[in-house]
């Protein structure tokens, strides 16, 4: 009889299944293998009850504090301890009638304080081994319990401190504790020493069809994670006994041996520390407690729904892409001497000066400094996810103060005072989606690159599961209004995700504009933000010389003045207070004075019109400024080349012809009132403005010229002796200047067309139509204090 062979699967189940297949291992921590997760807790889905602790006297759990039987005072603070291990949280006493919380049951499994258990982490393979420390009854989040980790060598970071020889299913006991609710607790895990768990299965491996394959592990060192730092070696059952007075010895064994990180600052007034009672406080270590919320569901779940191991499906119609890192071709690279940078102090002013310079300190920032630096501190210590808004104009230095901040911080994990972050900056101007935040954050997390599309969904798996010993990461959103998008999903899910109780994500949102959640965003984006917000001023007019004194300090040679620096401060600061456009000013300052100190000592001569820009343009108060210093009229020069649009700087740098050709249009339309002339007009305009500029300026060379000095010294001369004549020039000779030339119209018409300045229809010399593209105004704003312009009439 032939058997009938069940039909393969299509191709798109198979597809289906890598897709899931994939997404598990992106979400693989680590935890510890865990395949047969409900096997302990049956099948039928049960309600978990409290088991109680039979006493004599109880309170009635409206608040009143109980007293237990208790065989001596020990175990009286213990009690007391982990009934009030978490002070400030809304919960009911674990207590009734009967006693206090000492277990709970499903069905028929149950487990007590004091006993290891495996949680499964939702979505993934894995479960994380805690140690019951106590249990809680949440009044809005139900039943929860804290626990006491263990972890695996896989999570200690340090390299260079890290053991190597672990054993294969070697755990280690950590001082971390945290939060979960019960019904993540899918089974019981048994805890030994190397020798004990040789002795059971001499080969070292728990064999596979064995019931307690996976939940047998081996201890024999406490570590704390964070610093790398061990116990001496112990044996598991020496120490504990699984009792739960045992729980505060293996508590103070850790902590005592371990490197622990720097507490946070100002002890005061913080809700996560426990409380205890009697005496012995400073002798009996407390389990720490931190601050948590429990995430809270919409609707009901069945207890099946957190603990049975989902299949890991994606959307069909989304691509599941694994992005290749960007590969760059190598470019020969040139290494300059410092000889090349530092050979003049106009240079080292320059490069002090720019605003990509980092300087050592950040002055006339300490208040805000301090501010976002306690913020993260706390975030980073506690463990717990925050958003902090940070407004202000442009310039106040926001960004800067941040990345200040971040790097004290590495400073302190470095030193072992801190817990370890992630830092991560997603800047709105150089992302060309805002949804390419996701996968910005997610590469921060993991190091893997995918679309954005996929980031988002383990990015909702990550923060939505429990995972204890996650690291902290600190997100920069910078330019927040350029992450806005139409439905606002972005905004929505980075502000959501700190509030999640496993997320221990940390959210610096900075924009320019205070108002900006209320302004632009909805209100459940605007109240996730909370009310952590800082603002930064803008600067006045002290900071500004402050901040820009701090970066001209050990510049040789004292090249810029003091009141020059006090003029730039004092104009940015009436307008903006933006520290970037008075350091750029200031720069712009040395390079004019460095332009000039070398045109001073320049061998060749220099051309007439350079020398009468060098006369008058750079000089207007009559000469007040030294060459190759910089002084009230420099800041005055890059002031002004500041705020001059772009169009105007190119109409000033045009040849004299391109000038005459605009003053003529200009003429034609001030004469005509229509913007558009005929070309032959535009030259017999031309010649009339060249005529009379010819006159003018024989008139100004003669009386302010260098010829007037020699007719004054031809008349004295004259007076003396009667013999000597005049000069031909004052004689009425043929000296006279060069008239502007008006056979040079068509190569700047043709410049002009090109640039965009005059429009031209028609291809005739002098019937082709020409016309304005650009303002009169902003024509005559550009060249009426024009050197070479000043008469073709612009002035008037």
């Amino acid at each position: 009889m032939a058997v009938q062979r069940a039909p393969a699967p299509p191709s798109d189940v198979r597809a289906k299944r890598s897709k899931a297949e994939r997404a598990r291992r992106y979400l693989s921590g680590f935890g510890v293998a865990r395949e047969d997760s409900d096997d302990e807790l049956g099948l039928e889905d049960h309600p978990w009850n409290w088991i109680y602790e039979e006493t004599t006297e109880a309170s009635d759990c409206n608040g009143r504090t109980e007293d237990l039987s208790c065989s001596d005072g020990d175990d009286e603070l213990v009690v007391s301890t982990l009934n009030r291990q978490v002070s400030g949280r809304k919960r009911r006493a674990p207590c009734s009638e009967r006693g206090r919380i000492v277990g709970a049951r499903m069905g028929d499994f149950q487990c007590k304080i004091g006993d290891c258990v495996l949680l499964k982490a939702d979505g993934t393979n894995e479960a994380w081994v805690g140690l019951i420390c106590a249990f809680e009854d949440e009044e809005d989040d139900g039943k929860a319990a804290n626990f006491m980790w263990f972890s695996t060598e896989k999570e200690i970071r340090n390299k260079q401190k890290k053991r190597t020889d672990f054993m294969q299913n070697e755990l280690y006991i950590t001082p971390s504790w945290d939060i979960n609710p019960i019904t993540s607790i899918n089974g019981k895990a048994t805890v030994m020493s190397p020798k004990k768990f040789l002795s059971k299965y001499p080969d070292g491996r728990v064999p596979r069809s064995s019931r307690d394959y996976g939940k047998i592990f081996v201890c024999r060192r406490g570590c704390n994670t964070r610093t790398a730092t061990y116990t001496e070696e112990f044996v598991w059952e020496d120490i504990y006994e699984g009792h739960e007075e045992d729980i505060f010895a293996l508590i103070e064994r850790v902590q005592s041996e371990t490197k622990a990180t720097r507490k946070r600052r100002g002890e005061e007034g913080k809700e996560y520390e426990p409380h205890l009672e009697g005496d012995g406080y400073n002798e009996l270590p407390s389990t720490p407690r931190k601050k948590r919320k429990l995430s809270s569901a919409s609707t009901p779940k069945s207890r099946r729904s957190a603990t049975t191991p989902r299949k890991l499906t994606t959307p069909t119609h989304k691509r599941i892409a694994i992005m290749k890192p960007l590969e760059f071709t190598p470019l020969g690279t040139r290494i300059l001497s410092p000889s090349h940078i530092s050979s003049s102090p106009f240079q080292i002013a320059r490069a002090r000066l720019h605003v990509s310079s980092v300087p050592a300190t950040l002055p006339c920032r300490e208040q805000e400094f301090a501010t976002v630096y306690s913020h993260l501190e706390a975030a980073i210590s506690d463990g717990s996810g925050s958003c902090i808004y940070i407004s202000g104009t442009p310039g106040t230095g926001k960004t800067a103060t941040v990345r200040e901040v971040v790097s004290h911080l590495n400073d302190a994990v470095l030193n072992d005072e801190l817990d370890d972050f992630i830092f991560v900056e997603i800047n709105g101007m150089k992302v060309t989606d805002p949804h390419q935040s996701y996968s910005l954050l997610w590469e921060a997390l993991k190091g893997d690159r995918v679309s954005p599309s996929h980031a988002l969904d383990l990015l909702e798996r990550e923060f939505g599961n429990p995972s204890p010993r996650r690291v902290p990461c600190v997100v920069l959103m910078d330019e927040l209004d350029q992450l806005v998008t139409k439905n606002q999903s972005v905004m929505y899910n980075f502000f959501n995700w700190p509030g999640l109780s496993h997320s221990r994500l940390i959210v610096l949102a900075v924009a320019n504009t205070m108002d900006l959640p209320e302004r632009t965003l909805s209100n459940k984006i605007s109240s996730r933000l909370g009310l952590t917000r800082i603002t930064f001023p803008g600067y006045n007019h002290e900071q500004l010389m402050k901040i820009i004194q701090s970066r001209l300090e050990g510049v040789p040679g004292n090249i810029v003045d003091s009141d020059a620096v006090q003029f730039a401060s004092r104009k940015v600061a009436a307008v903006s207070g933006d520290a970037r456009r008075a350091l750029d000013i200031c720069r712009r300052a040395v390079e004019i004075a460095e332009l000039e100190g070398q045109n001073d000592n320049d061998s060749f001569p220099p051309t007439p019109s350079k020398r009468a820009k060098d006369d008058t343009s750079r000089r207007p108060n009559g000469g007040d400024k030294m060459g190759g210093r910089v002084t009230i009229a420099t800041i005055k020069q890059a002031i002004n080349e500041a705020t001059t649009s772009p169009l105007q700087q190119y109409l000033r740098s045009l040849p004299l012809s391109a000038k005459l050709c605009l003053a003529a249009l200009v003429a034609r339309v001030r004469r005509t009132g229509i913007t558009e002339s005929v070309m032959g007009d535009v030259i017999d305009e031309a010649k009339r403005i060249a005529k009379m500029a010819d006159s003018q300026a024989v008139r100004e060379f003669l009386l302010e010229g260098p010829l007037a000095a020699a007719v004054a010294a031809a008349a004295t001369a004259a007076s003396r002796n009667h013999t000597a004549a005049p000069p031909k020039a004052a004689r009425g000779g043929n000296t006279r200047l060069p008239a502007a030339r008006v056979q040079g119209l068509s190569a700047a018409t043709a410049e002009l067309t090109d640039a965009g300045v005059i429009g031209v229809a028609g291809r005739g010399e002098r019937t082709a139509k020409v016309r304005l593209v650009i303002s009169v105004e902003e024509v005559r704003l550009a060249l009426k204090d024009d050197l070479d312009a000043r008469c073709l009439g612009f002035s008037t």
